[in-house]
């Protein structure tokens, strides 16, 4: 039985801007990601990579082209499926994007209350336990404040980890992180994707997280290089 992809997008074309303003970012993306898999995408600032990111998780409407998620098609999607769609899906940002006013273990308790299957009095020891393997359970009650940058981007990979992704998608996760720090965060994503099979698609400009990749894609110009798409 030929598996089906997790992640599968056709003759996909993105603008930005209207009338005389409106510029192409994306040309005719074509890719598709399997369970378990690990995909890292590379490219210079400004290709597009974010950008594809967003449309895949569902962030950004579909303009052209057919993107599909665990099978389903996000072009025309109603907002009720879009939010179901997010709910399997770990994001972690270029910008932590945490809320100052929570704790840490608040933050990522975050993640778990979008899911209605996971009992609340649960919240607490699954948030204490991934604080725990990103090396944060000692800044659990501390305020973003007082958090250096590094600790902060923990506390966001916690909260896209915390509930068991179907899919993670990662922009520059390691970009705050020293170099122990980053090689523990990606062997945490890692394992993700060994046990429970989820796929992963990171955007990186860190060649020193290259080998943990089953993939290497690149991004020029909005355009996927034609080895890119090779397996």
């Amino acid at each position: 039985m030929t598996q089906e992809p997790v992640i599968s997008i056709r003759n996909l074309n993105h603008y930005f801007g209207q009338g005389d303003l409106k510029k192409q970012v994306l040309f005719d993306i074509n890719l598709e990601i399997y369970a378990g898999e690990i995909v890292i995408m590379m490219g210079p600032s400004g290709s597009g990579k974010t950008t594809l990111l967003t449309l895949i998780g569902g962030l950004r409407a579909l303009q052209e082209g057919s993107l599909k998620v665990f099978g389903y098609e996000l072009d025309g999607a109603s907002k009720e499926q879009l939010v179901n769609i997010r709910r399997d899906i770990g994001y972690i940002f270029q910008a932590h994007n945490l809320l100052e006013f929570l704790t840490a273990w608040e933050n990522v308790q975050t993640a778990l209350e979008l899911h209605e299957d996971i009992p609340v009095e649960e919240f607490r020891a699954r948030a204490d336990a991934i604080l725990k393997e990103v090396g944060l359970e000692h800044r659990a009650n501390y305020f973003p404040d007082n958090l250096s940058g590094g600790q902060k981007q923990k506390v966001a990979i916690a909260r896209a980890l915390v509930s068991h992704p179907k899919l993670l998608l990662a922009d520059e996760p390691t970009a705050a992180l020293d170099s122990k720090s980053g090689r523990d965060v990606v062997e945490l994503m890692q394992h993700l994707s060994q046990e429970q099979g989820c796929p992963i698609l990171v955007v990186t400009h860190d060649n020193r997280i290259l080998d943990i990749a089953d993939r290497i894609i690149r991004m020029e110009d909005g355009r996927l290089t034609p080895a890119a798409i090779a397996t």
